[in-house]
């Protein structure tokens, strides 16, 4: 029979980011928590492979403060079940898993696995992607590598390093950027590591009724009068003198942010918002077509959505073509129900998508 679900956290980010010294930091410290670490090395199928049939045995390091470090090359599964298998009988202790991906990534595979698969679904819980962002050369890498978008789409939080190294403007062009591709994630600086252990555990970011956040300024840039008239503005107005149209990417004003008016990332985030009810059949037969058709460049999706007849919010939450919902908690007495669902994918045809939504709304 299987136990409680152990939480596992997924850490991502692209090469010289700074995962490794923050993995370091976790194994050596004494917090108190026993974690499995898995370094997973995607490497292709080849000699090494042949040489790893024969040992069978992973390489599992116990380190002083009960946490355990393995190796893996391919097949994630299979570590997730041997690991399962020894904690059960009794041969490792562990209360958790952090999932460290190689720089050239997409945590898109990882994250399926605990969906993917029914006995690891049933056994681990997939708490967190968190991804690493280096300050100093954050612009240059998500411009030139796909992975790198793909890791920042998939974040539930960003940390960013090195921001020590470069100036306050262009920590804050590169925040911006972030936010504009993802803005569901809250955005950390950290220095060498050195953060909280509860700053990276227990986020529940893909746990169905954890809170949909989406970062205010963002809100404002999307539908700025609508933000205005609920003070969403607020991050924007004290920042620096540009509050209202820091946003406006295309147009160059500020020539201090230059880097991020001129930055067509294919990974971008839309948000859907209304106070009209869903038609629950008009809206899962449209997410059904929209997943066959767009899945592959869909990385993760989320609402919170105010349906026809019910008097609880229902909560949706996707990777890819993976989508799953769950009833939530009862609208409050004194909430007005509403709609919020944010999409954050590759080159999605935004309008399309908000107009499909609107006519799954009842009439």
């Amino acid at each position: 029979m299987n136990e409680p679900n152990v939480p596992v956290t997924v850490l991502t980010g692209f090469l010289g980011a700074g995962k490794t010294t923050l993995l370091n930091r976790i194994l050596k410290e004494r917090h108190g928590h026993r974690i499995a670490v898995i370094e997973n090395e995607f490497g292709p199928e080849g000699v090494d492979n042949d040489l790893l049939v024969a040992d069978t045995e992973e390489q599992i390091v116990e380190m002083n403060n009960g946490c355990i470090c393995c190796t893996v090359r391919g097949d994630l599964v299979r570590i997730l079940s041997e690991l399962k298998d020894k904690r059960s009988r009794g041969e490792l202790a562990f209360e958790r898993v952090i999932i460290e991906t190689t720089g050239m990534a997409n945590p898109g595979p990882v994250t399926q696995t605990f969906f993917m698969d029914d006995d690891i679904a049933s056994y681990y819980l997939l708490d967190a992607v968190i991804t690493l962002v280096d300050a100093k050369h954050g612009h240059a890498t998500l411009d030139a590598q796909p992975e790198a978008q793909n890791q920042v789409g998939f974040a539930d939080r960003i940390l960013l390093t090195k921001t020590d190294l470069v100036s306050a403007d262009d920590v804050e062009s590169l925040r911006e950027r972030l936010m504009n591709m993802n803005p569901r994630a809250p955005i950390r600086a950290v220095r060498m590591g050195e953060i909280p252990i509860a700053e990276v555990l227990d986020l529940r970011g893909f746990n169905l009724n954890a809170i949909l956040e989406i970062d205010p300024q963002f809100l404002a840039a999307e539908h700025p009068d609508a933000a205005r008239a609920h003070g969403e503005h607020r991050h924007g107005d004290h920042d620096h003198d540009h509050g209202q149209d820091r946003h406006q990417g295309d147009h160059g004003h500020h020539e201090h942010h230059h880097h991020h008016h001129h930055h067509d990332d294919a990974i971008k985030a839309f948000v859907f918002q209304s106070k009209r009810p869903f038609d629950s059949a008009k809206l899962e037969e449209y997410m059904g077509a929209l997943t066959q058709v767009y899945g592959q460049d869909m990385l993760r999706y989320k609402g919170v959505l105010f349906m026809d007849g019910s008097p609880r919010r229902m909560i949706l939450q996707g990777v890819h073509m993976l989508m799953g919902a769950d009833v939530g908690r009862p609208w409050g007495k004194d909430e007005k129900p509403g709609s919020k669902m944010v999409f954050i994918g590759r080159n999605l045809p935004k309008d399309a998508i908000l107009k499909g939504l609107e006519a799954c709304l009842a009439r």
